[in-house]
């Protein structure tokens, strides 16, 4: 077994998208290899309706899958083909975006005006860029949940862990979607295949993640609830940590416990061509998803 180094530790970085929605970005619109097959990862909390009331309203996609995971309020959507819905708290949206749809995501607090969520993007490979669009809306209800014997809690969106299945299937990255809450003081190993990009999200509590690069993995230098780590090592509330290739990850929660999301997926290994929520693979390609949309062609017929 070979831990997982980490290649880069980040914090995510406040920006502002669609008509004004306040949110934090992991990752997005850099280098697209780096973390293949995922091109951007945004985490949407706020809990004031004005920093996100105004929404996503009507944009393009193509080439791409979005994943919406909402953890407080609701999530309503709606597209250029006639189908809407609504992702309440614990719901998980997987649109395959395909051949293209017109889209829209208008978020409404809860109770409280507390609006959280992340959105993930993930690319197609060339053979199903064009693609008829899809859609997987799952409640949260039908998310399974595994509890191990020291408290570890893990909700299963996609792939197989723990002997569980996630419920959305049929994804070109073959990817592993993981929501994972480790009690104050425990130290988890969790495997993730080798052949896989991998990364986590830190969005609550704190939590040091084992480095194969240093010795026994995690430099040892403080006592948090009775286990040593070092102190510097502990990535706190909005982190990215980046992994590198191994066949597992383990991490050591701080002292209220840590929440994050783990997530990998197959490389597809392809050349990108990016303009916002359109990814082809080449520049000729994207070129004539302008057209179309200049054009009125973008949404193909259904084959």
């Amino acid at each position: 077994m070979s831990i997982r180094p980490i290649l880069e530790t980040r914090p995510a970085q406040p920006t502002m998208e669609g008509a004004g929605v306040h949110l934090h970005r992991a990752f997005g619109f850099q280098d697209p290899s780096e973390l293949d097959p995922f091109l951007l990862f945004d985490d949407f909390r706020n809990d004031d309706p004005a920093h996100y009331a105004k929404g996503f309203p009507w944009h393009p996609h193509r080439g791409i899958e979005t994943i919406t995971y909402v953890l407080e309020g609701t999530v309503e959507h709606s597209d250029s083909l006639g189908n809407t819905g609504a992702l309440g708290a614990g719901s998980v949206q997987w649109m395959t975006a395909g051949s293209g749809i017109l889209h829209q995501e208008m978020p409404f607090g809860n109770a409280r005006g507390q609006m959280h969520g992340f959105q993930l993007w993930g690319n197609l490979p060339s053979s199903q860029k064009m693609t008829a669009p899809r859609y997987q809306d799952i409640q949260g209800a039908d998310i399974p949940e595994v509890i191990d014997d020291d408290g570890t809690r893990v909700r299963v969106i996609t792939g197989e862990f723990w002997g569980k299945r996630g419920p959305v299937d049929g994804i070109a990255a073959d990817p592993q979607y993981l929501d994972v809450s480790v009690p104050a003081g425990v130290k988890k190993t969790f495997k993730i295949d080798t052949y896989r990009r991998a990364f986590a999200y830190v969005f609550e509590g704190a939590a040091a993640f084992a480095d194969a690069s240093a010795p026994n993995g995690v430099l040892l230098e403080k006592e948090v609830m009775g286990q040593e780590v070092n102190i510097r090592d502990l990535s706190g509330d909005r982190t990215l940590i980046r992994f590198g290739a191994g066949d597992e990850v383990t991490v050591q929660a701080g002292e209220e416990g840590v929440r994050f999301l783990l997530i990998s997926g197959a490389p597809i290994e392809e050349p990108v061509a990016w303009h916002g929520p359109i990814v082809m693979n080449t520049q000729e390609e994207l070129q004539q998803a302008m057209r179309d949309l200049r054009n009125g062609t973008f949404i193909q017929p259904a084959h």
